[in-house]
């Protein structure tokens, strides 16, 4: 009987002391916290046409509720925000997108707002820019950038599905569909991302947009806002998610890429 209740005694200082390791290992090493960026794959070997991934809606949700990306084949712009995952397609419409459609690029995170600016007169694109620049601490960490507002104009975009053997993205994006809306309530979804981290991703600020009604959207180009509401949410830790694919093995990522991206992502 003595016996017995030692190997109970035992069995259960393991299981305290298993539980306690659990503890102490999550909070050395939080693997989905507010506080990170998770990326699928790189901008540069976007750009160099690697369209296919193997990372699903239904995967991403574990590692954020708010982002941007597109989808495999560049099938449309995404927009994640309030724990729903969008799909922007060519017609400017947005439509859920299904856990298993999966992305060949994305920037998602958990949003975590530290800095709260009010809008109470009409901004253009670059002064909302400089508006959300002035608030940050410091320009050499990401940070997950969210506004909320009444918006007299947008300028929008989606590009179409394409097709093997794939283009590059600057050729790809000729073929985008412009979209403009007028009066109308939505969301900004985007991240400020430091120079250089030029290779990995959009540097400066990369905005996505999407009506209030989450009917329309699409990467943005411009806009003019005549009130509204910034957040802001400094970023600590950025993880990659490398494609494990011979397309991406095999593609030449070395020199810059920089006038490409910004011809793809500012219309120019």
């Amino acid at each position: 009987m003595k016996k017995f209740k030692n190997s109970k005694i035992l069995i259960l200082l393991l299981c305290l002391l298993i539980a306690g390791m659990v503890v102490f290992f999550a909070r050395i090493f939080p693997a989905h916290d507010k506080d990170t960026i998770y990326q699928v794959s790189t901008i540069d070997a976007l750009m160099k046409r690697c369209y296919e991934g193997n990372v699903s809606m239904g995967e991403l949700k574990k590692y954020g509720d708010f982002g941007t990306g597109t989808f495999n084949d560049l099938d449309g712009e995404m927009v994640v925000v309030d724990h729903q995952f969008y799909q922007i397609k060519l017609d400017g419409k947005s439509y859920k997108a299904k856990s298993s459609q999966k992305t060949p690029f994305c920037v998602v995170s958990f949003f975590n707002a530290d800095r709260e600016i009010m809008i109470n007169e009409p901004l253009d694109y670059k002064k909302l820019e400089d508006l959300v620049d002035a608030g940050l601490a410091t320009k050499n960490i990401p940070y997950a950038v969210r506004i909320d507002g009444e918006f007299d104009y947008v300028k929008l975009r989606s590009v179409p599905r394409q097709k093997k053997p794939y283009p590059p993205l600057v050729e790809a994006a000729k073929g985008q569909s412009v979209f403009e809306l007028h009066d109308i309530s939505g969301t900004i979804v985007g991240f400020r991302i430091p120079e250089y981290l030029e290779k990995i991703n959009v540097t400066g600020h990369h905005w996505h947009f999407i009506t209030k009604d989450r009917k329309l959207g699409g990467h943005l180009f411009e806009c003019r806002i005549s009130s509204g509401r910034i957040r802001i949410g400094a970023i600590k830790r950025l993880a990659v998610n490398f494609p494990q694919s011979d397309d991406f093995f095999q593609t030449d990522l070395s020199g810059s890429l920089k006038e490409e991206i910004n011809a793809v992502e500012k219309n120019k």
